[in-house]
């Protein structure tokens, strides 16, 4: 009796009870803490421009992490994001300078009028593109999410490098103001690009929770073979979610471009490894099966003001690397105490 009455009392756990249990939850409190004992430490961490900053700054990694959870909860992993988000800036800022591009379309009407859409589209198409070749590799030919990316991410480095001639873009033509906003501008207090981080968040969330397409994606990182028998078509689910990963590498990619004004071959160099701690520290798990919008987004945020946090306190940046490591082995380990407990 008391066995059952232990399924029925965990099966009857309200939405903010589970939310008590989660991951995301604790890495909500460390974060508070962390912020409550800097106001206190630096009086600066607490200003407007500072806060901007943090908000800005964790919004271009948190973007990728929400991808990257999708693709944690079905049981893979892409490491090629970084080496995306470089090639998709720099087709980005291919097409925004005319020099680059043949005459008889630099000097076309339609450039004129249309040119900075040409460049993000693109860009955004190539990251579909790419996410779509990993997707492929992955879930219709069976080869492993770490050897294909891993692969994905030196190629696309290296066609990075090719493409921009190792040339820094930065003339963006007549037009060049309106897309500075796009990633420069800022509404209502906080950036564009943490507007952007909070719709997608909320977006990808409903998704994952209230649609027949995220339940799909939790089933197959939980048992793949039990959702094959179910009927779930768990090869498009699979490629699927690289190909998100690809697309949400590419947005981050124009966003940071459209912020810096310019954009080399280095952009997003070692990023893969910031976005998979976000998504790891915000609770997915790298078993498959967990996992959630909401970790990246405070996984992200705690990383930057990790990182800010150390700067402000006039510690040397370079031990950003030793926390985020500690975060990320403290964050693997607690999720296989839990599910001990949970067994």
């Amino acid at each position: 009796m008391k066995f059952n009455k232990d399924i029925i009392s965990k099966s009857e756990k309200t939405s903010f009870q589970k939310f008590l249990s989660e991951q995301s939850f604790w890495v909500t409190i460390a974060l508070i803490l962390i912020c409550f004992v800097m106001y206190f430490v630096e009086e600066a961490f607490s200003s407007k421009d500072n806060v901007y900053n943090i908000a800005r700054n964790f919004s271009f990694i948190g973007i990728m992490a929400i991808s990257m959870t999708l693709v944690i909860i079905t049981s893979g992993i892409d490491l090629s994001v970084g080496s995306i988000m470089g090639l998709t800036g720099i087709i980005c800022g291919l097409f925004l300078d005319a020099q680059y591009l043949p005459e008889w379309y630099s000097k076309s009407a339609f450039y004129e009028s249309n040119y900075v859409w040409v460049g993000i589209v693109f860009a955004l198409i190539a990251g579909i593109i790419i996410g779509a070749v990993n997707g492929y590799l992955i879930a219709y030919l069976n080869l492993s999410s770490f050897v294909v990316t891993l692969g994905m991410m030196a190629i696309a480095r290296s066609l990075a490098i090719v493409v921009s001639n190792n040339k820094m873009f930065y003339e963006f033509g007549p037009k060049d103001e309106m897309f500075f906003k796009l990633g420069g501008g800022q509404f209502l207090g906080l950036a564009n690009i943490t507007w952007l981080l909070i719709f997608l968040t909320i977006l990808m969330g409903l998704v994952l929770n209230y649609t027949t397409y995220g339940k799909h994606v939790y089933a197959v990182g939980s048992n793949k073979k039990a959702a094959e028998l179910a009927g779930i078509n768990i090869r498009w689910i699979e490629m699927s979610v690289y190909m998100l990963s690809g697309f949400f590498a590419a947005i981050s990619a124009v966003m940071i471009v459209s912020w810096m004004g310019s954009v080399t071959n280095g952009l997003g160099y070692t990023y893969e490894l910031r976005v998979i701690a976000a998504s790891v520290i915000g609770g997915a798990n790298l078993m498959g099966g967990v996992g959630g919008t909401y970790g990246a987004f405070i996984g992200a945020a705690l990383m930057e003001t990790i990182r800010n946090s150390l700067l402000m306190a006039g510690i040397d940046p370079n031990w950003q690397g030793t926390f985020l490591g500690i975060f990320i082995v403290a964050a693997v380990w607690l999720e296989k105490v839990k599910n001990k407990k949970n067994n």
